[in-house]
């Protein structure tokens, strides 16, 4: 950026020319998302006041408040966007980020009333209204004027905050109050309902602006305590030693967060200690307008710092020329009377304001050594900062020059007054992990979230701070400091609103071109190649690089590892977060979908289709997101990776339903619900998978289309079988196998009989399901196996052999398990994907079980039941658990059996696989019987066995009879209740063909009966 009136160059952070004073005059800023704060304000009953005045009149009448409101506004780098006749509104923090918007904001409001009530006019009654948040900024042209528009819920809830607010009141929102907190003084007025919100609205009272010191308000939020900086301690070190011989000046240079400030007062506060004298003062945003504001705060700082010194107070202004105390009271504001002065014109005011404030430091140093820290640069008024130069360049020893600023502010004569320039860096890792260990605690069940904080931060300490500070203020973290859990999954780590203003100001220092070379790269992720910037960018290869070159050299967007010289990533996440979410959504779709075009045409990304997915998605090119999403969805599938496969194939549903409505594409979504239905059903969705089948027949049913039809009821006939009762599960399995095997869909027709069979077991007609799963084996078997979209034969077949193995077992018929759990086995092992292997695994486990082989069984239920969590096969999971924790019961382990069979039944639950539900609850209350509460576990069991019956879950019911007679004891009055449950037992088992089970109750029935009890 240039200065227009002698076009030198100037940081886009500048209110003013360094060279020559003019103001900056910015170009027009594009349409772009802003955090701001916004003020409104209007003067109350304007209307009743001018009603019956001349036109004339009545602007006379309103001018004077709107020129006090138009000047609070400006003093406090605001600017009114808007002008409402008898009011105005404005924003801070556009189009230039400034991360102290919000207290600049509330600052000005505090000016503004203070302003109007100064005209002594009665009438003339402000109220005011503030609000932080998010809008879209944009400049309005009009064939007059251009105004600078926010638009956005923002606005509304500024002005609902001012229509609220009482005469000469100022109203603010939550997020500007806990922006603003520290620098100004608020009361909580509660929730209010403001017209246009259903809910009340946090609402705070500002009630004078604090006294408090930037540097104190942020160490009022610190939670953690001062880490490493070794090398930047040394250099401090060395430079007090060297003000022995003679001033010694040195500049903190970096960015906000950084610890500038940190550094600087833990040791000016150690120096303090040694017997120096410390003068700290910093510079304010909120008096940058206002001459000599620094200077007045660093005179009165070291005046008070006189008087209560242990020496005897003598004020170094005594043995001044009259003249130069003259100054010095000029800056402090207190009157002066002398003729001399008076008559001096303001460039030898300005010498003896410089020379008295010089002479004064020179006095201080040579009484004792003196450390003056003086913050802040970068926000200097003018007038000081040329008067900070030349103490700084003093040749006096025994005097410690502390100064600090962002790049922005690199004074200009830093380099004349021989500094040494400290460039403050990040922490190293160490560093950063040891300062979250001191919050987060030094547990290692946080050691994964910390690694997460240290990349997304980039070990910048106010990040650090900030991000912890937000999880535990919305309760992901608990507990106190130094001892916090993470209670709850996380997603994103987030950008809290405290940082947002400190990376969007930065950021603002780019210059457009970089900008949008930085955009680019934001869209693309958290690392990009040079060549596909390249293709995307449209930028001049020489115009590219020197972008690139003075992003890396901002740390931006960094090169990293010397092998991969082409690849470049974002120092730190919330920058890439911060620049994406500043575009609007215009220039992002338009960004993406340039992306998506270049990577597109690029053959190596062929294997890349969650990639180009993500960026069809955000172009909104809806059919593309279809295509990509598919794909992804089908390569994550072939990679076992059901949770993420579901995930793609819930994308490409959606963006498919955003296109156009025609026959074809109604075909395309039921083909695609068709082939997704593996993916939830793996990952345990069950209710999703049921949708699935639901909405895939609606739309066949809506197209006429017969096979699709038969498809989507088969998908809709398994889903039934693990989310709801068999009887319905059994109702629709057979009409569909009826109709797949007249509408000649072969694949389809297999796929509906192994469901069938599956149904027919769980309601307990084991000889049906022996019978169905043998007819869908052979066809699956046979030289013309056929599965529909979605799956192979063979790995329909593996179920089908699972679940006929688990059959025979059932029926006590090992000799033919076996065999189909050998083949099932074996399919497993040619194939080797987890999903097969699970399920052979989990009949394996099942037929040891069955042949009394508990140790056995739970060494391959062990191994199936890792698998399954392993690659997210969720549906697998709680029937292994529970049939792992009858393996442990068998065994007599009646603790760890209680732990899995508990374990199986919650996640039975979520998943939503109701007879996993119950056989679980029927053999947890047999460990819990065990375990000595027999109380519970007749509960249980009473519960489960009338649940089976009203659900139709007949070899569950005989197996909870069983159950309660083994759990009810033995004692006379429970005899009939044991004897008529064995009898139950014996009943539906006999029915079934369940011979293990009738075996095992009539030999303890039979055991009853010989032990003398002759009931009939």
């Amino acid at each position: 950026m240039q200065c227009v009136a002698c076009q030198s160059k100037i940081d886009p952070g500048d209110n003013w020319c360094s060279k020559c004073g003019e103001p900056v005059r910015r170009s027009e800023p594009d349409s772009e998302r802003r955090f701001v704060t916004i003020l409104r304000a209007d003067v109350i009953d304007s209307t009743g006041l001018i009603a019956e005045l001349d036109p004339e009149e009545a602007v006379s009448r309103l001018e004077p408040a709107l020129v006090a409101m138009r000047g609070a506004v400006r003093q406090f780098g605001g600017i009114v966007s808007k002008e409402l006749g008898d009011g105005v509104a404005a924003v801070f923090g556009a189009p230039i980020a400034d991360d102290n918007h919000a207290p600049l904001a509330c600052h000005a409001a505090i000016e503004l009333v203070r302003r109007v009530a100064g005209l002594g006019d009665a009438g003339l009654q402000v109220r005011v209204g503030v609000h932080s948040g998010h809008v879209v900024a944009y400049m309005v042209a009009s064939e007059f004027s251009k105004v600078y528009e926010m638009g956005g819920p923002a606005q509304h809830l500024a002005a609902r905050l001012e229509a609220a607010a009482e005469a000469n009141q100022i109203y603010v929102s939550e997020a500007c109050q806990a922006l603003a907190e520290g620098h100004v003084r608020f009361e909580f007025l509660g929730g209010k309902l403001l017209r246009g919100f259903s809910q009340p609205v946090p609402v705070y009272r500002i009630v004078g602006a604090s006294d408090l010191s930037s540097w104190r308000v942020r160490r009022a939020r610190s939670v953690s305590r001062f880490v490493d900086r070794a090398t930047e301690r040394a250099l401090l070190a060395r430079a007090a030693e060297g003000a022995g011989a003679t001033r010694q000046t040195v500049l903190l240079l970096g960015d906000a967060g950084i610890g500038k400030s940190r550094l600087a007062h833990e040791f000016a506060q150690a120096q303090k200690a040694n017997g120096w004298r410390l003068i700290d003062a910093e510079c304010s945003p909120n008096l940058q307008g206002a001459p000599f504001s620094t200077l007045k705060r660093f005179l009165l700082t070291a005046l008070d710092t006189i008087a209560k010194g242990t020496e005897s107070p003598t004020d170094p202004r005594r043995n001044l020329p009259e003249i130069q105390q003259c100054a010095l009271d000029a800056v402090l504001d207190v009157p002066i009377s002398n003729q001399r002065w008076s008559e001096l014109e303001p460039h030898a005011r300005g010498r003896a304001i410089s020379d008295a404030s010089c002479a004064v430091v020179a006095a201080m140093a040579r009484r004792q050594r003196t450390l003056l820290l003086l913050e802040d640069l970068h926000w200097i008024d003018r007038a000081s900062d040329g008067v900070v130069a030349a103490i700084a360049s003093l040749p006096v020893p025994g005097l410690l020059v502390l100064l600090t600023t962002r790049p922005n502010g690199m004074p200009v004569w830093i380099a004349r007054c021989r500094a040494e320039v400290v460039a403050m860096r990040p922490l190293d890792d160490d560093s950063g992990l040891e300062m979250l260990s001191d919050m987060l605690g030094s547990s290692a069940t946080n050691a994964d979230l910390k690694s997460r904080i240290i990349s997304h931060t980039a070990n910048v300490p106010l990040f650090i701070e900030e991000v912890c500070r937000g999880l535990k203020d919305s309760g992901t973290l608990r507990g106190e400091w130094g001892d916090l859990a993470l209670v709850r999954p996380i997603d994103e780590l987030g950008i809290p609103s405290s940082i947002q203003g400190v990376i969007a100001a930065r950021l603002d220092r780019v210059p457009k071109q970089e900008r949008s070379v930085l955009q680019v790269a934001a869209a693309l992720g958290a690392r990009a190649s040079e060549a596909t910037l390249r293709n995307i960018s449209l930028l001049p290869e020489d115009a590219l690089r020197g972008c690139l070159v003075s992003l890396d050299r901002a740390e931006l967007l960094v090169r990293i590892d010397s092998e991969l010289e082409d690849s470049l990533e974002f120092r730190h996440e919330m920058v890439r977060q911060v620049t994406y979410e500043s575009m609007v959504e215009k220039v992002r779709d338009d960004i993406h979908a340039r992306i998506l075009a270049t990577l597109e045409s690029d053959e190596s990304r062929a294997d890349e289709p969650d990639t180009l997915c993500y960026h069809a998605v955000r172009a909104k090119d809806w059919y593309k997101a279809f295509n990509h999403g598919r794909s992804a969805g089908r390569k994550w599938l072939g990679r076992s990776a059901f949770a993420d496969a579901a995930n793609y194939f819930e994308i490409a549903m959606v963006a498919l339903d955003k296109t156009p409505a025609t026959r074809m594409r109604e075909i395309d979504a039921i083909d695609l619900r068709m082939e997704a239905r593996a993916t939830f059903i793996a990952s345990g969705q069950v209710a999703e998978w049921l949708d699935l089948g639901k909405e895939a027949e609606r739309r066949a049913g809506a197209i006429d289309d017969i096979g699709r039809k038969v498809a989507a009821m088969t998908v809709r006939a398994g889903a039934q079988n693990f989310y709801g009762a068999p009887v319905e599960a059994v109702a629709i399995g057979e009409e569909v196998v009826a109709l797949a095997e007249s509408s000649g869909h072969p694949g389809w027709r297999n796929l509906a009989q192994y469901g069938l069979g599956q149904a027919y077991f769980l309601a307990g007609r084991y000889r049906g399901a022996k019978e169905m799963l043998a007819t869908a084996g052979a066809h699956l078997a046979g030289p013309a196996a056929s599965a529909p979209i979605g799956t192979t034969p063979q790995s329909l077949l593996v179920l089908c052999c699972m679940m006929g193995s688990i059959t025979h077992t059932v029926l006590g018929e090992f000799d033919a398990a076996e065999q189909l759990q050998r083949e099932a086995a074996a399919i497993a092992d040619e194939t080797g994907r987890p999903y097969d292997r699970v399920a052979a695994a989990y009949s394996g486990g099942w037929l040891m079980l069955g042949r009394g082989d508990a140790a056995a069984a739970a060494t391959v239920l062990e191994d199936g039941f890792v698998l399954a969590q392993k690659h997210g096969i969720r549906l697998f999971v709680p029937v292994l658990a529970c049939h792992l924790g009858m393996a442990y019961l068998e065994q007599g382990l009646f603790d760890r059996a209680r732990r899995m069979l508990t374990e199986a039944r919650e996640e039975a639950r979520a998943v939503g696989y109701t007879s996993a539900v119950l056989r679980s609850s029927i053999y947890l209350a047999l460990a819990t019987n065990q375990l000595g509460d027999v109380r519970a576990a007749q509960n249980m069991l009473r519960e489960a066995r009338n649940t089976a019956r009203q659900q139709g879950f007949s070899g569950l019911e005989a197996e909870a009879l069983f159950g309660e007679a083994v759990v009810t004891p033995h004692a006379s009055e429970d005899r009939t209740m044991i004897l008529a449950a064995l009898r139950a037992a014996i009943a539906i088992a006999s029915e079934s063909g369940a011979s293990p089970l009738r075996e095992k109750a009539e030999a303890m029935l039979n055991s009853m009966l010989a032990g003398g009890d002759q009931l009939a």
